[in-house]
């Protein structure tokens, strides 16, 4: 009963992590940071020891992950600033996949393959916007 307590509640708390988490940069290198992490200390670690040694390499590697993830999180915020009420949405059209663009001339643009949702550029004025 002991040896499967360790592995289930790492197992629980893996998974919620991997629900919960992996919407956000740090949250993935969190995650996968963690599980090569504890990959690699298993394996160092070998025998009895494996166990502390996976554990040591999850949180070492879930550090790391975090701080490479929130560094790729502040680059990202800095090449897409939203403005203070957030991206226009373009106007959708009759014609399916095509909208027109809230910036300059509303010109119309091609969003075919592009989900709803989605921040799209307006390649006449480098404007942002959000397909409908």
């Amino acid at each position: 009963m002991k040896k499967l307590f360790i592995p289930a509640v790492s197992a629980a708390l893996l998974l919620t992590m991997g629900l919960t988490s992996c919407e956000t940069p740090p949250g993935q290198g969190a995650g996968f940071g963690a599980l090569t992490g504890a990959a690699a200390g298993a394996l160092i670690g070998g025998g009895a020891a494996g166990g502390r040694g996976a554990a040591i390499g999850a949180g070492a590697g879930l550090l790391a992950g975090a701080l490479v993830g929130a560094a790729i999180d502040a680059d990202q915020a800095r090449n897409y600033h939203a403005p203070p009420g957030g991206y226009p949405y373009a106007q959708p059209t009759e014609t399916p996949g095509y909208v027109t663009s809230p910036y300059g001339h509303h010109n119309l643009i091609d969003v075919r393959g592009v989900p709803s949702g989605a921040m799209v550029r307006d390649p006449s004025t480098g404007g942002i916007f959000r397909n409908p």
